[in-house]
């Protein structure tokens, strides 16, 4: 149903309270209308009773001197109730043997039609009573009984009076009552209705107000659930969930676009830098100011570095894109991955024995094999062994283990360095993260080790973390999924 403008304008808690109150007062009015019908039908079933009770004395009477007087009615001295009665006598076969009007009524009275169906059903043994039909022509109530001698129908009787009505005194105090009750229940129910209405937009008014402040940028915003559980409850716990969705959402999306923006700078500053360098050699190759051969053969082995050095961002960056585009293919096969260690370690043993760094291996005999790309792990493992003998001192150690965690095996690289700022932690595996700590720096990496190790882990289905105490070292854990059980 559309709404009128006026009702538009209104607050829910005003139509709530409005609503209230329409279905008070129509409560009151259909009360009031059950109450005055249920006085008249009293009114109505109380004076049959008392008309039938004197229908059943007078049948009583008429029978007892029908016995006396040998079954003859003519010898009956009839006599009628005194008051606004109408007394109606027939014998067996419907022929009127006494009629007694009341008073200020003509005779013709005695002889209406609309007797006939209940005298009729009498004579047949069947008490009738109720209202006089409208085609009557007098108005009231009645009572037709049949008449028996011995069992014997004999005839019967038929009562009339005018029906009575409650006083206007009394249906004035009835109404007195019901408009008082009336205005009591309606102060109540006001009442009632604007504590309920309180209670109901009071989280409405909440959330709207919070909403706005959504609407506006403000992703902070939560509303305190109710106590009741009920749908104002859930819906201000859902309003608080999608809140700190958006927000979560919003936060990421500021957080990806500050990384974006940083890594478009990190780009730039390590494609600058190598460029620079080309173009300044290059342009004094070119000008001839640098002369001598063997200077200028160092000239070129420098751009020739500078060049390699471009060529492996780029090609990081690629590995990485595909990587994390699901374009890189895995050759996943069961493997022992205590062999890819060993084989890991003994490709860096020569550079950590000159640093004064011992590389320790600890699996167990029985280490289950996993699920996983032999060439991809093999650069996890030694990305992250060379990261960590880059920033360990001489002397320090460099462990690797792993152990079985459900369907997953644990491994992790630890080593006894100089440990990473809390800061800087959270952030390690970010594309071209730098900071002048631990593990950055001019270490002569792309920026993106790390984020290429995170990448290959993510694609085997695992998971990468970093644990470090400045100072007393790091351990980097990440998961592989075990190869499944040969039956």
């Amino acid at each position: 149903m559309k709404q009128t403008p006026a009702l538009s304008l209104l607050s829910l808690r005003t139509k709530l309270v409005l609503s209230y109150l329409a279905v008070a007062l129509g409560a009151v009015v259909v009360l009031a209308v059950a109450v005055v019908l249920a006085i008249n039908n009293y009114f109505l079933t109380v004076q049959i009773e008392q008309l039938r009770r004197l229908a059943a004395t007078q049948a009583q009477a008429i029978t007892n001197i029908y016995v006396v007087e040998q079954s003859n009615w003519h010898n009956i001295p009839w006599r009628s109730e005194p008051g606004p009665y109408l007394f109606l006598v027939v014998d067996a076969t419907n022929n009127q043997m006494f009629c007694d009007p009341p008073p200020n009524t003509d005779r013709s009275a005695c002889n209406d039609t609309a007797f006939s169906q209940a005298l009729g059903q009498a004579l047949q043994g069947q008490e009738t009573y109720g209202r006089l039909p409208a085609s009557a022509n007098i108005a009231g109530i009645y009572d037709c009984s049949p008449l028996y001698n011995n069992g014997r129908l004999i005839g019967a009787l038929f009562v009339a009076a005018p029906e009575q009505t409650p006083s206007d005194a009394f249906l004035g105090n009835v109404n007195q009552a019901i408009l008082i009750t009336g205005m009591m229940l309606t102060v109540i129910v006001i009442a009632f209705s604007l504590l309920l209405a309180r209670r109901l937009t009071r989280p409405l008014e909440s959330l709207t107000v919070a909403a706005d402040k959504l609407k506006g940028g403000d992703y902070s915003q939560r509303v305190i659930p109710p106590r009741a559980q009920d749908e104002l409850g859930r819906l201000a716990q859902t309003f608080n969930a999608m809140a700190d969705t958006i927000e979560a959402d919003v936060n990421e999306l500021r957080h990806q676009e500050q990384m974006r923006r940083d890594l478009i700078a990190n780009i730039a500053h390590d494609l600058a830098t190598p460029l620079t360098a080309i173009q300044g050699f290059s342009e004094a190759l070119a000008d001839n100011v640098i002369q001598a051969p063997g200077e200028r053969l160092e000239t070129a082995q420098l751009i020739a570095r500078e060049v390699q050095r471009l060529r492996r961002l780029v090609a990081d960056m690629q590995q990485m894109s595909s990587i994390e585009s699901g374009r890189a293919h895995l050759d996943l096969a069961p493997l022992d991955l205590s062999v890819l260690v060993d084989e890991t370690l003994t490709v860096m043993e020569p550079e950590c024995t000159q640093a004064g760094i011992t590389l320790r291996a600890e699996f167990a005999a029985n280490t289950p094999l996993v699920m996983a790309d032999s060439d991809r792990v093999t650069q996890v493992l030694l990305n992250l062994v060379d990261n960590a003998r880059r920033h360990t001192p001489p002397g320090g150690t460099i462990s690797i283990g792993a152990r079985p965690e459900g369907k997953m095996l644990t491994v992790w690289i630890r080593d006894t360095g100089q440990g990473i700022d809390p800061i800087d932690l959270p952030h390690i595996f970010e594309r071209f993260y730098r900071a002048d700590r631990a593990r950055t720096g001019s270490t002569g990496g792309s920026g993106l080790g790390l984020s290429i190790v995170k990448a290959i882990i993510t694609a085997h289905g695992g998971t990468i973390g970093a644990t470090s105490t400045p100072g007393q070292g790091t351990c980097i854990k990440f998961t592989l999924p075990l190869a499944p059980a040969v039956t």
